[in-house]
């Protein structure tokens, strides 16, 4: 079909589509020309090129009468060349920075910078968009408090490929995440929003394309508003709206992890796909003719300029708007608020998501840090932002291995980090509190290596953490000895205890329930296999799901984790109590012991007409002790939760005077009337 064409508009950028036609508008601050090329349905032919209109503030834009959704599209640039003075076409096709949709084909080029390219060979290889004009999200949204929040961290592909439980087809899809099974399970532990792994269009590099590898995390995104292809069944992004809808009927909240402080367009010898050709020196951050690396992956995208601020608050507001998503996790988030002083907690990025109206209503996780000058900010970025604790992560590693002088430090992790993020407008629900993440050992494999096993990755296992604060207690990896199995999974049960009674925001990483074993990778990045896939048949009614489950249903119950502020000495609502291995109050001297590895933690609650005593001892010791339990006018204690073997004492029991708190074992009780 031929297309007449008009002078276009040039907002919204990207394309639109109308009852009438369909409006094309694209930022370009170095083209003299730019062509609208339009393609067949399957992509491999070109049928027209328009060129389009320069308009105001350097967008070029046109707009097609009679043209529909599904349109294939891309953009050239036009140069005089410096020897003839003739308009040259600069490169062979650019994608579109704000395709809603992708046309991929098997084999999309990895490398798309040679200039002297046959561009007629290669343009049906070419990544491509589609116009898509889908409705904005409408429907049921939960609205969880975060005082209430579960998160379960996951891979599309990973958390349902293996499912033997759900119809093949839907294996690895977003819409596996939205069948009966799959929720049937998040909501038997007790997970209230699922935190999804890259889900924007990402690309595999190269280097690992070329050892037979792929970047299965997906941190290397090519399209910030299109849902990555490979999850989608037949191809049409309102696939991934069902998802978040039937989610949400399920009262499960959907955060994505997006990735917007790099692209994979990587340094300067690396592949170009469109923002490299637009605006190098806008969208960029440089040195000179050189990229910036503070994300260790090539480039660095620069928010301090108008148009990548754009860039990235139009897809932040699409995402919302149009995809339904309940909030985002930012991978390396120092970037976005990094400007030429460095980090910077008024940065116009953080201020425009805090003043915009649709935005400041979603849910923000920082992972604070990056590999740049003063890249390490846990506890600066400003409220409402929640962050990944990886200060959390490693001290309750540390505590369960019995490192000597942890135990003050532990208190204040488990008592929501005050020291990181007491400050104006920021309470005690401000922390992600994890002990495993996609990122690192599985927590399987925390209790089961010392030493990281990441030769599938043909790096010479020279990636990923060296030190993880891990213990094999006895044998490297698995073992067929029942006592250092039996003692590995009650370490994962501390450690989950400690997790989900902890002050903060909770979250899992998928596979947790499961045992989930990487066999020692701890940077699986790349591992699109069975290293990585999560096995469902292993999960199923398994002693850690249980215990999970029962053990957030518990949480739940207690006021004190839906009470905003730190809880301290002098409180009003809640009183504080620290009680050291024998049941006594902890003295100064107690908490200086270098080998005090025991700790009990009290708070109870005698406002408003109620009561409650929440008690959590944790001993990660070898030793056992008698624990004095506090006394209590008109009340006794009743155990709620251990992380001993289920036949070991049963939930429910009231408890005498003592408790024989048992090596390496953590406990719940609570006060109920006498």
């Amino acid at each position: 079909m031929f297309y007449e064409s008009r002078r276009g508009n040039p907002y919204p950028l990207g394309s639109s589509a109308d009852k009438a036609g369909v409006n094309f508008a694209l930022y370009c601050a170095t083209a003299e020309q730019i062509q609208l090329c339009v393609f067949d349905q399957d992509g491999y032919r070109q049928q027209q090129c328009i060129v389009m209109h320069r308009g105001e503030e350097q967008i070029w834009h046109v707009y097609l009468p009679g043209a529909t959704d599904g349109l294939v599209y891309g953009y050239r640039l036009v140069n005089s060349d410096p020897a003839t003075d003739n308009l040259e076409q600069n490169w062979p096709l650019l994608l579109d920075p704000y395709a809603k949709q992708l046309h991929v084909t098997e084999n999309v080029l990895p490398q798309l910078s040679l200039l002297n390219a046959d561009k007629e060979a290669i343009q049906p290889l070419l990544l491509k968009a589609k116009v898509c004009n889908l409705q904005q999200y409408s429907g049921y949204k939960p609205r969880i408090p975060w005082s209430r929040t579960i998160i379960y961290e996951c891979h599309v592909k990973g958390a349902t490929y293996l499912d033997t439980q759900l119809d093949p087809q839907y294996r690895g899809k977003f819409l596996a995440l939205a069948q009966a099974n799959f929720i049937g399970k998040l909501k038997k532990l007790g997970i209230t929003a699922i935190e999804l792994l890259p889900v924007q269009h990402f690309l595999s590099e190269t280097l690992l394309s070329e050892k037979g590898l792929s970047n299965y995390w997906g941190y290397n995104t090519v399209s910030f508003f299109s849902p990555h292809t490979d999850y989608l069944l037949k191809g049409q992004p309102e696939e991934f709206q069902q998802m978040v809808r039937t989610l949400h009927l399920h009262d499960i909240e959907v955060i994505i992890d997006v990735v917007y402080n790099h692209t994979a367009e990587g340094n300067d010898s690396g592949p170009l796909y469109h923002l490299k050709a637009l605006d190098q020196q806008g969208y960029y951050r440089l040195e000179g003719d050189n990229y910036i690396n503070d994300t260790g992956c090539g480039n660095t995208l620069n928010i301090s300029h108008p148009r990548s601020l754009q860039l990235v608050l139009d897809s932040l507001r699409y995402w919302a708007n149009v995809m339904g998503v309940d909030g985002f996790r930012f991978d390396l988030a120092t970037i976005l608020a990094r400007d030429e002083q460095g980090f910077n907690p008024r940065h116009a990025f953080l201020q425009a998501i805090a003043q915009d109206p649709l935005l400041n209503q979603l849910k923000m996780i920082a992972e604070p840090w990056d590999i740049g000058p003063g890249g390490y900010q846990l506890g600066n970025f400003p409220a409402p932002w929640r962050e990944w604790n990886d200060a959390y992560r490693d001290t309750i590693r540390k505590f369960w291995r019995a490192e000597p002088g942890v135990l003050p430090i532990f208190a204040q992790r488990i008592h929501g980090s005050s020291d990181l993020f007491q400050q104006p407008g920021r309470g005690s629900n401000s922390s992600i509190n994890y002990i495993s993440a996609h990122d690192g050992f599985t927590l399987e494999d925390l209790v089961s290596y010392e030493k990281k096993n990441n030769g599938a990755n043909a790096e010479q296992n020279r990636d990923g953490q060296s030190e993880n604060y891990s213990q094999n207690h006895g044998i490297e990896g698995p073992s067929e000895d029942p006592q250092i199995n039996a003692l590995r999974l009650q370490q994962q049960k501390n450690m989950l205890l400690t997790l989900i009674f902890s002050q903060g925001v909770p979250m899992l990483c998928a596979g947790s329930e499961s045992q989930h074993t990487q066999a020692g990778n701890n940077n699986a990045y790349c591992q699109d296999n069975n290293i990585s896939w999560i096995s469902w048949d292993e999960q199923e009614n398994s002693e850690l799901s249980t215990f999970i489950a029962q053990s957030i249903q518990l949480r739940q119950q207690f006021s004190v984790y839906q009470y905003p502020d730190f809880i301290h000495p002098g409180n009003r609502n809640y009183k504080l109590h620290w009680y050291n291995q024998w049941g006594l109050t902890m003295t100064e001297e107690d908490w200086q012991r270098p080998d005090n590895h025991a700790l009990g933690y009290m708070i109870s609650n005698r406002q408003s007409g109620s009561v409650e005593d929440l008690l959590i001892v944790f001993n990660a010791s070898v030793e056992n002790f008698e624990f004095s339990l506090p006394l209590l006018e008109n009340r006794q204690w009743q155990l709620c939760q251990h992380s001993l073997a289920p036949s070991s004492f049963q939930p429910g029991m009231l408890c005498a005077d003592r408790l024989s708190l048992q090596g390496r074992s953590s406990w719940v009780l609570c006060s109920v009337p006498t």
